[in-house]
């Protein structure tokens, strides 16, 4: 299965410095000077080193301080601790600059400022914890990480033994995607998930004997309109599946297959309206594929009238067509019952016109199962 990763950053257009004008002088009445001065202000970037590191860590700390005592003296009073939480919020955007220097990654861990950082995914200002879930997701993010896998994963071990995956999944309960900042947020929570499995397999598990993630993940499946996050839950429900034994159990144990079922059972009879939708459904039945490797999720599947459901949408010659086969195909491998109830469903003559379509894309496998 091939869960590549779609949401690859556009790169940012460098801009063409020749294009722009050289000395002094007025051009459709710009002072040149002017522009000369807010070109080098933009290009006064701080030099990242150890030094900056711990800057930026005091400063963030203070703040962070500031507004605890703030919010602790005036409990009842949001006016008086507003200001704190502006100049925290600040401080944390600040921090962003951290990416593009993670071989300072152990020396963050080291002055102990993860621990802080993770804490304030609590913050009782919700638009705090989106800050610190960017923050997360920018120094995760894998172009930045691409070349630098020691500090990465000194980083995501610290991330993992200061409790971020249950204080990401926690904060996930939250966030209402009405909001579309808080709607961004549950994507760049996904997106953090995401990169330290990819620095760190055994995230993958972790995160679902630790959290509840796969309950949350279930229930953005279930609801029936599409939109960016549910096909980004898809994606990472795959992900958690596809290599771990004990995740696909453990969502069996919990209702999956059959919420997976009702889940592309919507596109029995319609084609998804766009490409990230299409993809989202492929998504879906790779997850479905991945269930039906322990032989009691293919007894769940038979209850739910998986086999019956994947004929219909055969039938329907909708674009879920050869992911319908696929999963019949994981339903009926080593496992007798699934061949039968196929059989006594009139599976066959379904199966025989799509192998006898003319230029059929089916290979003979899928009768090797019987």
């Amino acid at each position: 299965m091939d869960h590549t990763n779609s949401r690859n950053n556009v790169p940012k257009r460098k801009r063409d410095e020749e294009s722009y004008p050289i000395g002094n002088g007025n051009i459709d009445g710009i002072d040149l000077s002017l522009l000369e001065a807010v070109e080098k202000s933009h290009n006064s970037v701080e030099v990242l080193d150890l030094k900056t590191l711990k800057k930026l860590v005091l400063s963030f700390e203070r703040r962070l301080k500031d507004n605890i005592e703030a919010r602790l003296k005036y409990p009842d009073q949001p006016d008086r601790f507003a200001d704190s939480e502006i100049e925290l919020h600040e401080e944390i955007e600040k921090l962003k600059i951290l990416a593009g220097a993670p071989e300072l990654y152990p020396e963050l861990v080291n002055l102990n400022t993860v621990q802080s950082i993770l804490g304030l995914l609590g913050h009782e200002n919700t638009d705090i914890a989106i800050d610190v879930v960017g923050l997360l997701q920018d120094l995760t993010d894998e172009d930045v990480l691409e070349d630098n896998d020691e500090p990465a994963r000194i980083l995501v071990d610290s991330l993992v033994e200061n409790n971020a995956l249950e204080l990401l999944v926690q904060n996930l309960g939250r966030l209402s995607e009405t909001d579309p900042d808080e709607m961004t947020a549950v994507y760049n929570t996904l997106a953090t998930i995401e990169n330290m499995i990819e620095i760190k397999p055994a995230v993958a598990e972790l995160v679902c004997e630790r959290t509840k993630l796969l309950r949350w993940l279930l229930g953005k499946i279930k609801v029936r309109e599409f939109d960016s996050n549910k096909q980004y839950a898809s994606e990472i429900l795959a992900i958690l599946l596809q290599n771990s034994t004990a995740n696909q159990k453990r969502l069996g144990q919990m209702n999956g297959v059959d919420v997976v079922l009702q889940a592309v059972a919507l596109y029995k009879s319609r084609d998804p309206r766009s490409s990230d939708e299409e993809e989202m459904v492929e998504n879906l039945f790779d997850c479905l594929c991945c269930l039906l490797m322990p032989v009691e999720n293919k007894e769940r599947f038979m209850k739910a009238e998986g086999v019956e459901l994947m004929i219909i949408i055969m039938k329907q010659k909708k674009s879920a067509y050869g992911s319908a086969i696929r999963a019949l195909d994981f339903a009926m491998t080593k496992y007798t019952p699934a061949c039968e109830r196929f059989v006594d469903v009139l599976g066959l003559k379904t199966a025989f016109a799509a192998f006898m379509g003319k230029a059929s894309p089916f290979s003979p496998f899928f009768f090797c199962t019987f």
